[in-house]
C-alpha cells in the first residue's frame, strides 16, 4: 500500500488525515513506509445519541478540520465498514477545497456499507466481525496495545482470538516494510 501511495504522488506533499482513536498505529506503520513528503493533521471523532421527535439520532462532530486547500489529502482509518462516519469526514473535506483526496484504509468490510463510499487503497477486505487490536479497542479501550488484529470471544471477556493468518501477516509485512 505504502508503495502504490508513494508511486501515485511521488514528488509532491501529502496532506495525511488520521483518524485518532482508532487508526494511530495502522497510520504511524504505513506513514514511515512512504517515500513523499507528508504532513500529517489529527482528527477526533466523537458521536453524540440524542432525542429527536422520540427517535434517537446519532450525530456525528469533528474536531475542527484542518486547512487543506488546493492540497493532496489522504484520509487514513483503520477499518471501513459502514462508511457513514467516513463519509461526514470526507464531506467536510470537500468543502475546504482540497485538489485531490483519497481514503486509505487497513480493512475494508463493503458488505457492511451503507453509503457510497470506497478505499483508493486497502490493505484487505474483512468479514463483518468485531475487531479488536493493532490500535482499534473494545469495550472500555481494551485490546489496543495487540500487535495483530482478532476478535473477541466473547463479549464483556479479556481473551481475544488471533485473527486468520493472512491478517496478521500482512500486518506483519506492512512493519516490516
Amino acid at each position: 500500500m505504502a508503495r502504490a501511495i508513494s508511486r501515485d504522488y511521488a514528488g509532491q506533499t501529502l496532506d495525511i488525515v488520521i483518524r485518532v482513536e482508532d487508526s494511530f498505529i495502522f497510520a504511524a506503520d504505513l506513514l514511515r513506509q512512504l517515500n513523499c513528503p507528508v504532513v500529517c493533521h489529527f482528527v477526533s471523532t466523537e458521536l453524540r445519541e440524542r432525542e429527536v421527535s422520540g427517535h434517537s439520532q446519532r450525530e456525528v462532530f469533528f474536531s475542527h478540520p484542518p486547512e487543506l486547500k488546493g492540497r493532496n489529502v489522504l484520509i487514513i482509518d483503520v477499518v471501513l465498514r459502514t462508511g457513514i462516519t467516513l463519509d461526514f469526514l470526507c464531506k467536510r473535506i470537500v468543502e475546504a477545497g482540497p485538489r485531490s483526496m483519497r481514503i486509505a484504509v487497513l480493512v475494508d468490510e463493503p458488505t457492511e456499507r451503507h453509503v457510497d463510499i470506497r478505499p483508493d487503497y486497502f490493505g484487505f477486505v474483512g468479514a463483518s466481525k468485531v475487531l479488536v487490536g493493532y490500535g482499534l479497542g473494545g469495550r472500555a479501550g481494551q485490546f489496543r496495545n495487540l500487535a495483530y488484529l482478532g476478535v473477541p470471544e466473547q463479549p464483556g471477556t479479556r481473551r481475544v482470538s488471533r485473527g486468520n493468518g493472512q491478517a496478521r501477516s500482512r500486518a506483519k509485512r506492512m512493519k516490516a516494510r
